[in-house]
């Protein structure tokens, strides 16, 4: 019984497995590079990172403050801390 098993184990067809083909760096397929953005210090203490520039927006009570705008984590403005 053991030698039939063996022999039809050894019978099956055994499958060949290709190298993972060599993927060669080209000029198209470089990341896309985002433009150049910079670190803020935000009211809450954190620190965040922004593309978009530092406006100054106008406040309910009458002031105005100065937010960072396009910031890492879906962040659209960041209030920053004067």
């Amino acid at each position: 019984m053991k030698t039939l098993a063996l022999a039809l184990v050894l019978s099956l067809p055994v499958p060949r497995l290709a190298p993972p083909a060599q993927i060669s760096p080209t000029s198209d397929q470089q990341p896309v590079k985002r433009k150049g953005g910079q670190w803020y210090f935000a009211a809450t203490g954190h620190a965040v990172y922004c593309y978009g520039p530092v406006v100054t927006v106008p406040q309910a009570q009458g002031g105005f403050m100065k937010v960072a705008t396009f910031c890492r984590g879906d962040q659209t403005m960041v209030p920053l801390k004067d």
